[in-house]
């Protein structure tokens, strides 16, 4: 179980959590957000300087290849971030799609760290905050600052972590105490939540990562159909756990499986939780059963 006192930090103050691996990758050129209008599920061309936006890169079936974070620094520069599963398909989609452009993509990862100022005073903590809307973003003193729904992540240059902490002077805290924010708040991780086998819609991140007014984008056809005309047979729902449990552990509905578990948490608040992909016929209210021990689906967010 984490510290109650990190979890504390995290929830009524702020602390900084570190983000290793993150990818990071900088579109640039006046048709570079033109270019990623047409790769990704949201409405990055409606995006002015200062502003960001969740979205997904999806296949041609419409599930995920990566979800990630765009960023508009610029009217010609582009920071896009995601997990390190995504570094991958970005890169590549990048390099290959964006020839014959004015883009030019250039993957920085290796040359940026990501730090989570995770607490309700993340802002008020930092010399020149950005704006308090969700994936605001600015350039400051301390790199590129961005706000998330539980503070401010800070994409700074490899070697700058130690420059940040001692500008900010606030407590390190571990990334398991943000991971419980993160699952109390039903906020998905790919690698650990959704995955190749995945739609955004099954995932509940449609609201946040699909725009459903803007041009084509690869797997739009599919995401727009299953939205307008379809039931997607997988939700994204909370459990409530009675005994601890492991990620991938099976959940069982009668004598059938509905689901697996993705990120599990033991927080101070709700006790033992955990987030899954489940299928429709487990509905919030129904009892399952994991490892052999009961469990409640619930709605999300935990409340």
């Amino acid at each position: 179980m984490i510290a109650s006192a990190e979890y504390e930090l995290l929830t009524e103050q702020a602390g900084l959590v570190a983000r290793p691996g993150r990818a990071v990758l900088e579109l640039t050129g006046s048709e570079a957000a033109e270019f990623l209008q047409g790769q990704v599920s949201n409405d990055v061309e409606a995006l002015e300087p200062g502003q960001g936006c969740y979205a997904t890169l999806l296949d041609h079936k419409g599930k995920l290849r990566t979800d990630l974070r765009v960023l508009r620094l610029a009217a010609d520069r582009l920071l896009v971030d995601a997990e390190a599963i995504g570094r991958r398909p970005l890169a590549h989609n990048f390099e290959t799609y964006s020839l014959g452009r004015d883009v030019k993509s250039r993957d920085a990862s290796d040359d940026h760290v990501v730090l989570s100022l995770v607490g309700p005073r993340a802002h008020e903590l930092l010399a020149d905050p950005p704006a308090r809307e969700e994936h605001a973003c600015n350039e400051g003193e301390l790199g590129v600052q961005v706000t998330t729904d539980v503070g401010v992540d800070l994409i700074v240059p490899a070697g700058g972590e130690a420059d940040v902490r001692a500008a900010l002077d606030v407590p390190g805290a571990d990334e398991q105490a943000a991971e419980v924010v993160r699952v109390e708040r039903g906020r998905p991780r790919l690698g650990l939540d959704m995955d190749a086998s995945t739609m955004p819609q099954e995932a509940g991140i449609n609201e946040r990562a699909v725009s459903f007014t803007k041009g084509c984008y690869v797997g739009q056809e599919t995401v727009a159909r299953l939205h307008y005309k379809g039931k997607p047979n997988r939700h994204m729902r909370g459990l409530r756990l009675s005994a601890p449990a492991q990620h991938g552990d099976p959940i069982v509905l009668g004598e059938k499986q509905v689901g697996t578990i993705g990120s599990v948490a033991e927080s101070p608040t709700h006790g033992q939780i955990a987030l899954a992909l489940v299928r429709r016929e487990a509905e919030p209210g129904t009892e399952v059963t994991v490892a052999g021990a009961p469990a409640e689906v619930v709605e999300l967010p935990f409340g």
